[in-house]
């Protein structure tokens, strides 16, 4: 909800969601209709890596790009791949330079990999959440270290 002032006072009104845009849509279908990989991931994420700033959330939008999994407070995205990701590796790279210009780490795992070996999958995902993400690198390009005078 939003609050709106009217004549001086504050009402509270439901934002229109009427209108939303192709890509939010598209996310939301694919939040009803994940994979069996993906609906794997979901539950172990939801019951088995309980940490401190660890919401994940699913089918995230950032910029034009959906995420298949993503944590704004580590600043991580998971992505679960299937088959038909082989044929379009640019498309993918492209992507992950997008998420990672927004300051995420993406990590990718096979549909297999989650299928198979969902404990060695997990043990990536919690080495990753308690590695703290590296700092914005300096706009300047430097002047991290100061010369001695």
């Amino acid at each position: 909800m939003a609050a709106k002032r009217v004549d001086g006072e504050r009402r509270w009104a439901v934002a229109d969601r009427s209108s939303q845009s192709p890509q939010r849509r598209f996310a939301r279908a694919m939040r009803h209709t994940p994979t069996e990989a993906e609906k794997t991931l979901w539950w172990h994420l939801r019951h088995r890596l309980k940490l401190p700033d660890a919401h994940f959330r699913r089918q995230v939008q950032i910029g034009s790009y959906i995420a298949d999994f993503a944590c704004h407070g580590l600043k991580l995205i998971i992505e679960v791949d299937g088959g038909q990701h082989a044929s379009v590796i640019a498309y993918d790279n492209e992507r992950t330079k997008r998420f990672e210009a927004d300051g995420y780490r993406v990590l990718r795992f096979w549909n297999n990999d989650v299928m198979s070996n969902i404990d060695g999958v997990l043990e990536v995902i919690r080495r990753a959440m308690m590695t703290p993400p590296t700092p914005d690198p300096s706009p300047q390009g430097g002047g991290e270290h100061q010369r001695p005078e």
